[in-house]
């Protein structure tokens, strides 16, 4: 059996940019064992799945390692795939997902995609002294999303100069741990860091803005933000609060496009 399959920088308009996600469009579902075995042999932070089913589409997204509630970066790229190569009537598509519920994305006239998601669970927690020996520098601010922990720096060099003891992480009980603080040209900057999942720091992290949306929103007074993870490669993103639903904004741009054997 050939499956297609596409390769897609999100959050970015520049090949080689962004975030790497591989994506595989189904008439129906493959095995669970399969569709791990494909997102291990792509090695890439996450593969995306979907399958049609009348005006919607199911979603669902591997690590090379797990299964994981919620990826921001494979569904804009898959939304991307869905509009530029399987002719998606209108400007909306909205995906379910078994973990996430109704995630929709919006292309406007311009291109830029908006996806509309949930805001994360934030709760401020005590500064735990194992983050911060993994990380290497204590937090102004801890706080516990549903899934990852959040620090928050005082400036940018912070976050730049940041450099994890991935052993350490590997041990913490959550998904990963988002580091943020303001940034020097756009509102705040970023970086996560998942070795728990496979992943030992992600270029951008769409699902991380469902919980720095909300923070910095109310740090700063602002509805409308710019945002930029500051990983090797970069990616820039524009986040809206809507009490209990975040939108993120970003661009993609095909890679790769070919046939997978199964």
């Amino acid at each position: 059996m050939k499956q297609k399959i596409y390769q897609i920088d999100a959050f970015t308009d520049t090949l080689f940019g962004g975030n790497p996600a591989a994506v595989c469009i189904l008439d129906t579902w493959l095995p669970d064992d399969t569709m791990q075995k494909i997102a291990a042999e792509n090695n890439l932070a996450e593969t995306a799945y979907t399958v049609p089913t009348g005006n919607e589409y199911e979603l669902r997204w591997f690590t090379p390692e797990v299964e994981v509630d919620l990826c921001g970066h494979a569904t804009l790229a898959t939304a991307y795939v869905l509009f530029d190569y399987y002719d998606h009537k209108g400007n909306t598509i909205r995906f379910v997902s078994p973990r996430s519920g109704e995630l929709l994305v919006k292309k406007g006239d311009d291109g830029l995609m908006t996806m509309d998601f949930p805001t994360d669970d934030l709760v401020s927690v005590e500064s735990v002294k194992e983050i911060n020996e993994a990380i290497g520098k204590q937090t102004l601010e801890t706080f516990k999303g549903k899934t990852d922990y959040l620090l928050v720096y005082e400036d940018q060099r912070d976050i730049e100069n940041i450099k994890p003891n991935f052993h350490l992480l590997n041990q913490l009980d959550c998904r990963g741990v988002i580091v943020s603080a303001k940034g020097d040209a756009v509102d705040f900057v970023s970086r996560f860091f998942a070795p728990q999942c496979g992943i030992p720091e992600d270029p951008v992290t769409g699902s991380a803005h469902t919980t720095l949306t909300p923070y910095w929103s109310k740090k700063l007074n602002k509805k409308v933000m710019t945002a930029k993870q500051l990983s090797a490669r970069g990616g820039d993103l524009t986040c809206e609060f809507w009490g209990d639903r975040v939108k993120i904004s970003g661009n993609a741009i095909c890679y790769l496009e070919g046939e997978i054997n199964i």
